[in-house]
């Protein structure tokens, strides 16, 4: 390059990177002295200048709400907003030209093929241990060495179907190796959303930098999942997740969407004849291949860990039998020992008979003599880490601490040196990161992904490279706070597009896909719609008290709140003392307390709640734009009362009945009508069915003035307008029955409910040799059928006292009936208690 083409880049840079200052002692990933960039980054710096801060400000604005649309959540033990709080992406990239990644590709699947070699050897011969190239005390004093699955047959001797390398740049421009993640790594589905962002809004950049794409190792990986079944050629493959509290559920959820694969916990699994099996609705479903988050201690708690709960009791005698392959493999998690980084040089040369392309960061084990001298003589030198513990503790670095913790240190060490090793300390190398409408340097590691096809080994192209949490901060930690980048791997051309699905034109061949309901997403799914319904049904009745409280100015509107007030005392969502006349200021308390109050049961935010609880559960069961409404109805529900509390009460019911209303209409033009949706969909009829038949009964009570409840009864139930047009009279009893009983066209009345039901009970699979999954089924027929026997024009020759009791006897038997209904269906579909082997 000329050096007037030198002189033009940096005088471009000067307009925003010209301000970017990075740390002198430490290398810097985009310029090698201030306002000179590196070469491969030269091209994305001028496209990113052109941009200008406005414009990047709003794009990056448009890239957070992409991340909070899309739900990405990442959760900080310890931190207030919990499963809550968004993932932390920052909008200028890691680049890595060509020649530099090919040179880090062939080390990394090096490394990886010395791994798996060594695992076949400890879980079998164990000629390592007999030559003395890898002490005994860190096999067999290792909690990670699992004795139960020694000489467990593994396919191909491929413990490692996915390994994690975390990479940092010392001073001198060189890439160690930090350590490894070999039992569940994790941070491939964050990599590819970053991706997705980062690709949306900075689009023309991506093109013109010729980004190697990511999916094509997405591709392999479920292509290589797929092939390790035992038995068949089409297979079953869950992903095993420990659950929505994990850290990184979010990205479990999010790979079993992509990959196509079935997202279960360990009690959705169950081992028969050792053979493990899916539960779901339609009995148990073999199961292939296990891709596990879960660690290696937890997975079965009959042989590995008794106190767990995230596993599969008898996993390991499956996988022992040869029935099931997991992914990883149990065990695999003992050479991701900071330890073993001191021994895998001269395992290198002596396995493979080659150095090491990758240098570790150097390692000295204190289980050996030498080393923990070494390590006491050097303490302010170096930092030390666990050695082979499965507690994990904070690095100490030496010369930051104080006499006391010193003295600590030095005497843990003593007391257990096997468990500590120290390393050398790395400055990691920086990077710019956009903050405050400005760069300015932050530390940065790599983590890089290697997947196995076959007996070959593939990297991804790309990485999560993570940021440190402040400019001054030399540790980077997600946990700590820390953020993330997308990392774009550079080509020497342009660069075709990649799918994870199949090249039109090709064959696609007709076979059974992972779509079995898993018998707890089934029951999640059902109450996920009850509480949806409960949640609206609730607000429409506080919206009917509220606006009466607001506007008093007339005795008709007094008189309707005052039996409003009784309705909702007989419907207990107020205690009994209401009652009786209370204040006006004590009612306004308790009404907002059923709006506001998290711990009040049933009340607005309550259910908010226990819908949040359940759509994490289920997250992967829905497409984006059905989150992103659910995302927004929880953002929505955390308003704050203000300084007029019942008319922004009010205006909070009305956005939030908004919000589920964009919510049913997803359910009903976007799901796929499977077992999945009717059983949401039973939730939500159910409920209303439910709640309807208690407002009916609570108007209908002895004490209770039914006529001056009929209007505001039409009102919650949504039904007002429908009325007027139909009789043009003011409401009466046996019209309003009809309407909101009988009426099969009333999407609100009951009768439209039971229709419903009967339609999904009928289509819910059933056993052909108990029969018990009719049982809902035929209730809900005879219901049905009582239903239509219902003569509202007898009702009407009745006077209004006998009118009273005849519905209010109905009422109370299609109230049994309807819990009847919700009982069968518990108990048939996911108490799991007869056993159902498809």
């Amino acid at each position: 390059m000329s050096d007037s083409s030198t002189s033009k880049i940096a005088a471009s840079a000067a307009k925003i990177f010209g301000g970017y200052r990075s740390t002198t002692d430490v290398y810097d990933e985009s310029a090698s002295s201030p306002g000179c960039p590196r070469p491969h980054w030269r091209n994305f710096i001028s496209s990113f200048e052109k941009l200008g801060r406005e414009e990047l400000g709003g794009r990056w604005e448009s890239g957070r709400r992409i991340i909070r649309e899309h739900g990405v959540t990442y959760n900080v033990y310890g931190d207030p907003q919990g499963m809550d709080r968004p993932w932390e992406l920052d909008m200028v990239p890691l680049l890595i030209p060509a020649d530099e990644w090919r040179k880090l590709e062939a080390g990394l699947a090096q490394r990886t093929k010395l791994f798996n070699l060594i695992l076949t050897d400890l879980y079998g011969p164990q000629r390592l241990l007999r030559d003395g190239l890898i002490p005994p005390a860190l096999v067999f004093a290792n909690p990670g060495f699992l004795r139960s699955c020694h000489g467990l047959r593994v396919p191909g001797q491929i413990y490692l179907h996915l390994h994690a390398v975390d990479l940092a740049r010392a001073p001198d421009g060189k890439w160690w190796v930090l350590g490894d993640r070999t039992q569940s790594p994790s941070g491939t589905g964050y990599a590819l959303e970053n991706r997705i962002v980062l690709s949306r809004i900075l689009p023309d950049e991506f093109r013109d930098t010729q980004v190697q794409r990511l999916a094509s190792f997405f591709r392999l990986q479920r292509d290589a999942l797929r092939n390790l079944a035992p038995h068949t050629s089409n297979p079953n493959v869950v992903l095993l997740t420990p659950g929505p509290h994990n850290e990184t559920y979010f990205e479990h959820a999010y790979l079993a969407r992509y990959l196509g694969f079935t997202l279960v916990e360990g009690g959705d699994l169950t081992v028969r004849d050792r053979r493990v099996f899916l539960k779901t609705l339609e009995g148990l479903q073999p199961v292939d291949v296990i891709f596990r988050r879960v660690d290696d201690s937890f997975c079965d708690p009959l042989e590995l860990r008794s106190d767990s709960f995230l596993g599969v009791p008898g996993l390991v005698e499956a996988a022992r039998a040869g029935n099931v392959v997991i992914a990883n493999a149990l065990g695999s998690g003992m050479i991701e020992s900071p330890a073993f980084l001191a021994f895998f040089p001269t395992l290198c040369r002596h396995i493979l008979g080659e150095e090491l392309i990758l240098p570790n960061v150097a390692t000295w084990w204190c289980g050996q003599a030498k080393e923990h001298q070494y390590v006491l003589d050097h303490l302010d030198d170096i930092v030390v880490k666990s050695g082979i513990s499965t507690q994990a503790r904070k690095p100490s670095f030496g010369g930051r601490l104080n006499k006391q913790e010193r003295e600590e240190l030095v005497a843990a060490i003593r007391a257990r040196p096997f468990d500590f090793v120290g390393q050398e300390q790395v400055s990691l190398s920086t990077a710019p990161v956009w903050f405050n409408d400005k760069l300015e340097p932050r530390r940065i590691a790599l983590r890089a992904y290697v997947a196995a096809h076959g007996d070959s080994f593939t990297v991804m192209p790309g990485g999560l490279t993570r940021v440190s949490s402040a400019a001054g901060d030399p540790i980077v930690s997600m946990q700590s706070g820390g953020g993330s980048k997308d990392t774009w791997i550079l080509s020497d051309g342009p660069v075709a597009p990649v799918s994870l699905l199949t090249a039109a034109g090709q064959p696609v061949s007709v076979a059974r896909a992972s779509a079995e309901l898993p018998s707890r997403v089934a029951d999640n799914l059902y109450w996920l719609g009850r509480y949806v319904e409960r949640l609206e049904n609730t607000m429409r009745v506080l919206r009917c008290v509220i606006a009466r409280m607001i506007d008093e100015a007339t005795s008709e509107t007094a008189a309707e709140l005052e039996e409003l007030v009784q309705l909702l005392v007989r419907t207990e969502m107020l205690p009994k003392q209401f009652a009786d006349r209370v204040p006006a200021t004590e009612l306004q308390q308790e009404i907002l307390a059923l709006v506001y109050n998290p711990q009040r049961v049933g009340s607005v935010r309550e259910l908010g709640l226990r819908i949040r609880h359940i759509i994490s559960v289920v997250r992967d069961r829905f497409s984006v734009d059905t989150w992103s409404i659910l995302h927004q109805l929880q953002s929505d529900s955390r308003t704050r009362p203000g300084r007029i509390p019942l008319a922004n009460a009010l205006s909070l019911i009305n956005t939030l009945i908004v919000d589920l209303a964009a919510f049913s209409g997803m359910e009903m033009e976007n799901m796929t009508r499977g077992h999945g949706w009717r059983f949401l969909d039973f939730g939500r009829r159910l409920e209303r069915g439910t709640n309807l038949v208690n407002l009916l009964r609570g108007a209908l009570s002895a004490k209770t003035n039914t006529a001056v409840l009929l209007e505001p009864l039409l009102e919650i139930a949504d039904s007002s307008m429908t009325y007027r047009r139909r009789y043009l009279a003011q409401a009466q009893l046996p019209s309003v029955l009809e309407l909101l009983v009988i009426d099969k066209g009333n999407p609100r009345a009951l009768a439209f409910q039971l229709h419903a039901l009967t339609e999904h009970a009928a289509n819910l699979p059933h056993d052909e040799y108990t029969h018990v999954g009719n049982l809902a089924q035929k209730r809900l027929g005879e219901l049905s059928a009582d239903l239509q026997k219902c003569s509202i024009a007898e009702v009407t020759r009745l006077d209004p006292k006998d009118q009273k009791e005849t519905v209010a006897k109905w009422l109370g038997e299609w109230s049994a009936e309807l819990t009847a209904v919700s009982n069968d269906l518990t108990n048939h579909y996911f108490s799991l208690t007869i056993a159902r082997v498809s």
